[in-house]
């Protein structure tokens, strides 16, 4: 059953499918916290993605476990979102390692920008940091002693970029492709400039010769075709009817939040729709509703989809 928002999946321990080397491990998580994609190869250590910063000290001691003493080399973000890069501080501190992200993501770390950012726009939450160098598209990379060429990835955000390895046939593609969808496109002003990037997006994995997509949520995974038979589905989808993405949007980020702060009074959901700017701001532009209507509006979807229930006056993100 197709879902506007997936529902949580299980946290088994650090996986390794068939179709990965055994110096290339993924330890998967939810959908707070991005997957981690760690490398172990004669010479460094290297962590894609670090998670979000509440859960940062759980995402520590997992990828200490793995590297089994060895210390981590290199952190680098597949994109900068606070699910991606929220933990980075926290492994930069633990690990004295170097730290990478996209090059078109640069500027707006640079400036902190936290509406672009999603985060305080949408009630999320990264502890500010330093990087030391960027990755470009086309740039190639040494990690796990093989060779992972930078494509870019724009859409869901502007600036990210995927990792493919041609040996292994491995796609790293954080948010740009999942089993069953895609990280959120914005609407508004310049969507169509997005919509037609995610459809780039999408068109260049078509073109790669891929066995394997380690996705930035839920379990590496193979039948590429079907998965991206499934996004341009629902890509196209949202281009004919902006309405539904915005909404789609506002359930999305609602169940983000939701999981941050664990559960919520009922009676303060809508209060807190009215306070957060994301909220306020898509109300504005395409539904017009009072907070209320909003909330009914929203938490009526999502508990219908069996992502949301109501429990004690409280509600709680399922699964």
């Amino acid at each position: 059953m197709k879902r506007d928002v997936p529902a949580q999946q299980g946290l088994p321990a650090t996986t390794a499918p068939p179709g990965l080397p055994p110096q290339v491990r993924v330890i998967v998580r939810d959908w707070l916290n991005a997957n981690h994609i760690l490398f172990s190869g004669r010479d460094r250590t290297v962590l894609i993605d670090s998670g979000y910063g509440r859960d940062a000290r759980i995402t520590l001691a997992k990828v200490s476990a793995e590297l089994a003493g060895r210390p981590l080399d290199w952190l680098v973000n597949t994109h900068c979102h606070s699910d991606h890069m929220g933990g980075n501080a926290a492994v930069r501190q633990a690990h004295r390692c170097r730290l990478s992200i996209p090059a078109g993501e640069a500027p707006l770390v640079e400036a902190w920008d936290e509406q672009t950012l999603w985060l305080s726009y949408a009630d999320q939450r990264c502890e500010r940091f330093a990087f030391d160098d960027t990755i470009a598209a086309g740039d190639v990379l040494d990690w796990g002693d093989l060779a992972w060429r930078a494509i870019a990835a724009p859409g869901h955000d502007m600036g990210a970029l995927m990792f493919y390895c041609e040996e292994e046939r491995l796609l790293i593609s954080g948010d740009a492709l999942w089993q069953n969808g895609f990280g959120v496109v914005l609407p508004g002003p310049g969507c169509e400039e997005r919509l037609s990037a995610a459809r780039a997006t999408l068109e260049s994995i078509a073109r790669l010769d891929v066995a394997t997509v380690i996705p930035g949520h839920g379990h590496p995974f193979g039948n590429v075709a079907e998965a991206l038979d499934r996004s341009r589905e629902r890509l196209e989808a949202f281009a004919r009817d902006e309405l539904r993405m915005a909404r789609h949007v506002l359930k999305v980020m609602f169940v983000f939040s939701l999981l941050d702060r664990k559960r919520m009074r009922l009676a303060k959901v809508a209060e807190y729709l009215g306070t957060i700017p994301l909220y306020a701001d898509f109300n504005a532009r395409y539904f017009q509703l009072s907070n209320a209507a909003l909330a009914e509006l929203i938490v009526g979807d999502l508990e219908r989809a069996g992502v949301v229930r109501k429990a004690a006056g409280y509600l709680i993100a399922a699964g």
